[in-house]
């Protein structure tokens, strides 16, 4: 999908900052093994595969920039082209100005890749051991691999562990490990392939802690890309955001942008208290006569919750804060959401779906 192919609103770049890494209409299909033997026995196959079509973006420096889709939607593919481990079909991947194909020595040199899969380690080492085998094949001393491996663990809260062999590591420190060796060598660009997967929710803060402090340190302002399954840390942590489906760029920009876009609805939530509810249920459905809303007890006694949707900057929220006026109701709190990105996923993944009503209820 081209640049000029994104929805209205959508930003492509971000302009006040050089762009770091760049994806031009990248394409990947997998060929069908063994071709021509099957068509020589006769044998039925499957298509080729086109992991990823057409994906064009640009990523800042200093940028954290999230990819997010269903498994399978190409984000591990396009990870790995990015990091030269695959060849892209068609299209061109630059890093710092270096071409992924032609200049993969060099693009290597400028990114450190943590990916989802332990198989690239030696299991009968220690962590430390590892760490070590991997810095020398980046060219670093003994001393200073010494050095930057103590700042690693220490940093990823890793000194307990360094000492145990990798295949006595719990799954999340694994994967702590992972991203420790994708920031050996201090490169500019780390792509990160679900940097939180498996690990417990203090061990995620800390991970999501250290993802931005990379990002914000103007001595050397690390370029983030990453992928991962959770939308809460993908809103968290990303400056902008590309929804992949079945191997195409869907929708790319700002989380809070996104979510805005998606809907021109929102969700409103407004807490009061009352003695007589039933005159406030009354009032509120003679109002409200086609307008479903959620009626329901609160947390405290006498308190209530109302519950509805409404079209953005409508008269709706006015109507019923009037109507809960004129009952003595006395308003605790209002709260408005809109569109979560769990929602403008779904959106892009069944884009025919009919959106669900709130039910009346009481």
């Amino acid at each position: 999908m081209s640049a000029a192919n994104f929805p209205a609103g959508s930003a492509i770049t971000t302009q006040s900052r050089k762009a770091v890494l760049s994806v031009d209409h990248i394409s990947k299909t997998y060929p069908v093994p063994f071709l021509r033997l099957k068509k020589a026995l006769k044998r039925k196959f499957k298509p080729p595969v086109e992991a990823v079509h057409d994906v064009s973006f640009e990523v800042s420096e200093g940028e954290i920039f999230g990819l997010i889709g269903p498994n399978g939607a190409g984000k591990t593919t396009l990870t790995k082209v990015m990091a030269t481990l695959i060849q892209p079909t068609a299209g061109q991947v630059t890093v710092k100005g270096y071409d992924s194909v032609h200049d993969d020595v060099a693009v290597r040199r400028n990114v450190g890749l943590a990916g989802a899969e332990e198989r690239s380690f030696y299991w009968r080492l220690t962590a430390e051991q590892n760490l070590l085998f991997f810095a020398r094949l980046h060219g670093l001393s003994g001393d200073q691999a010494t050095r930057r491996i103590s700042d690693l663990l220490r940093m990823l809260q890793l000194e307990d562990s360094a000492r145990k062999r990798f295949a006595e590591l719990s799954t999340g420190n694994k994967q702590r490990l992972s991203v420790a060796r994708a920031m050996l060598a201090d490169p500019p660009v780390l792509l990160l392939d679900e940097p939180t997967r498996s690990l417990d929710p203090l061990a995620a803060a800390r991970m999501r802690s250290t993802i931005k402090s990379l990002s914000r340190d103007e001595s050397r302002r690390v370029t983030v890309f990453l992928t991962s399954h959770n939308l809460a840390e993908v809103e968290e942590l990303c400056d902008r955001v590309a929804i992949i489906s079945k191997g195409e760029i869907k929708a790319l920009d700002a989380p809070r942008n996104l979510r805005a876009t998606h809907s021109d609805n929102e969700k409103v939530s407004i807490t009061f208290v009352v003695d007589d509810a039933e005159k406030v249920e009354t009032a509120l459905r003679e109002a409200f006569v086609a307008h479903p809303f959620t009626l329901g007890r609160g947390d405290v006694s006498d308190s209530w919750t109302l519950s509805f949707s409404r079209k953005t900057n409508d008269q709706t929220l006015h109507t019923v804060l009037h109507v809960l006026h004129s009952t003595t109701c006395v308003v605790k709190g209002v709260e408005s959401e809109r569109a979560t990105l769990l929602e403008v996923l779904e959106h892009y993944e069944h884009p025919d779906a009919e959106p669900e009503e709130d039910a009346l209820s009481a």
